[in-house]
């Protein structure tokens, strides 16, 4: 089950088959999406904004304190216009410079809507103070977002924030994954491109992960991008803000995660440089002043922190990954699979 899990966590990061974890008597439970039968039919931008209304009052009637993780993307950004003045708002920095943009339109907004600005500093060390603690819930190792996730949850609850918005689910729903789902993949190319880091690289004994794709394939050739993106990358991104809210005992809502799109998503648009045209709509409804922002992944410091990093020297490793090619991230996934196996692997 071990080399299962290694493999699934390098190639996806998060062991992806329900009922097998890496040692007898871990459980791990992945993120369940939200029912088709329970999602709101969205068709415009002005859609959009009734519902996360809607969601956001129905929250202030159980909850005093709702903060918000706020990048400067415009999914937390739109969210951010639907609290109250005087609510807390946390965004991540690094002295490695990482999050500089983020932080400047993060600015921008807590002073147009009135809002307590937290600065959430990520460090080396808070990797190593935290990452034990998120694995420990997930019974896994985790994905790079979830100590820093964890630290901005404890901060917001000694500031007795009782609720925390994220706008995560946005980019699935609204089409703004555009780098995957604009090509037209054959089946090789899509597994290529969508394998984080190849288990054969890296693994002593690495385990094919071809079965997560078949139920996907269209033909001799094809496959079905958006029902997998729907289907497996929800259980992954969703998963990692689950687990660090769940392990500081923070809930979290996310109201994107509760709307689907009427329509089909229109990929000339996707394709002509305009994804997530709902939101960025919404965006230009609630910041008509600002130029909508470029969309990025949430930064973490993982380049500057593994730069140097000479790589794992456990047995379940190579001893011939070619470490320079590798990115932050997948750095960040060898360096804590052995952290996990280090605490785990002779209980």
């Amino acid at each position: 089950m071990k080399n299962f899990c290694l493999s699934s966590y390098m190639a996806f990061r998060y062991v992806w088959k329900d009922g097998t974890d890496f040692y007898p008597g871990f459980r791990h439970t992945n993120y369940a999406p939200v029912p088709s039968a329970e999602q709101i039919p969205v068709t415009t931008s002005a859609d959009i904004d009734r519902e996360i209304q809607r969601q956001v009052d129905h929250l202030y009637e159980q909850y005093d304190s709702i903060g918000i993780l706020l990048s400067g993307g415009m999914d937390s950004a739109n969210l951010a216009a639907y609290l109250r003045p005087g609510s807390h708002a946390y965004t991540f920095v690094s002295e490695t410079g990482v999050f500089n943009d983020d932080v400047e339109r993060a600015k921008k907004y807590c002073k147009k809507l009135n809002l307590q600005h937290h600065l959430i500093e990520i460090t080396f060390e808070d990797y190593k103070r935290y990452t034990p603690i998120v694995m420990a819930r997930k019974w896994a190792p985790v994905h790079s977002i979830e100590p820093q996730i964890y630290k901005a949850a404890i901060a917001a609850k000694k500031d007795g924030v009782q609720m925390i918005l994220v706008g995560e689910s946005a980019d699935l729903i609204f089409g703004g994954m555009d780098k995957l789902i604009s090509p037209v993949w054959t089946f090789d190319g899509f597994v290529k491109r969508y394998t984080f880091l190849d288990p054969s690289l890296v693994l002593t004994n690495p385990v094919s992960q071809a079965e997560l794709f078949e139920p996907y394939r269209v033909g001799s050739d094809g496959i079905d991008v958006m029902r997998f993106m729907d289907d497996v990358f929800a259980i992954e991104s969703s998963g990692s803000y689950l687990n660090a809210f769940g392990a500081a005992e923070l809930p979290y809502y996310d109201p994107y995660a509760r709307l689907v799109m009427a329509e089909p998503l229109d990929m000339e648009r996707v394709r002509g440089g305009e994804p997530k045209y709902l939101v960025r709509g919404l965006y230009a409804m609630k910041y008509p002043e600002l130029p909508i922002p470029t969309k990025i992944p949430m930064p973490r410091p993982v380049d500057a922190i593994f730069a140097h990093w000479t790589g794992p020297e456990r047995p379940e490793f190579r001893r011939d990954i070619p470490m320079a090619s590798l990115t932050g991230n997948q750095k960040w996934q060898l360096w804590c699979a052995e952290l996990f196996l280090n605490l785990y692997d002779e209980l």
